[in-house]
């Protein structure tokens, strides 16, 4: 099983990085567009965090820029569990915050990381991007 997964490593962690772009994306459009709900956010997270999840996730998501995008993401999942979640409580399961902590963390492998195979910065031969 170890070696079957191995050879897939790289399948894995682009399919990691796509899908974790595509979810955070949503949010952004969730945000400014109310598509496919209202997000029901205060307006200064709306014109703040929305901007950033659209265009950072739809980066991630292709694999453009991935590094900067990435690290950008992080940075903002950060600062929403700081200033809105941490303020509930200790708990990210208390106070709601698993989501940010997680986007945050795995924006900052994938900024550590690079874009990986199917990517346009893999095909811009700069896959580390």
């Amino acid at each position: 099983m170890t070696a079957l997964m191995q050879r897939f490593g790289g399948q894995t962690y682009a399919l990691l990085r796509i899908v974790s772009g595509f979810l955070f994306l949503w949010h952004g459009t969730s945000k400014l567009f109310d598509f496919p709900k209202p997000s029901g956010a205060p307006e200064w997270v709306v014109y703040g965090a929305g901007p950033i999840e659209l265009i950072a996730g739809t980066l991630i998501m292709i694999g453009l820029f991935t590094r900067y995008a990435a690290f950008i993401a992080s940075g903002m999942a950060a600062a929403a569990y700081f200033l809105v979640h941490a303020k509930q409580g200790f708990f990210p399961i208390l106070n709601g915050g698993e989501l940010a902590a997680m986007y945050c963390f795995v924006f900052l492998y994938i900024s550590a990381h690079g874009a990986g195979i199917w990517s346009i910065d893999g095909i811009r031969g700069k896959s580390g991007g």
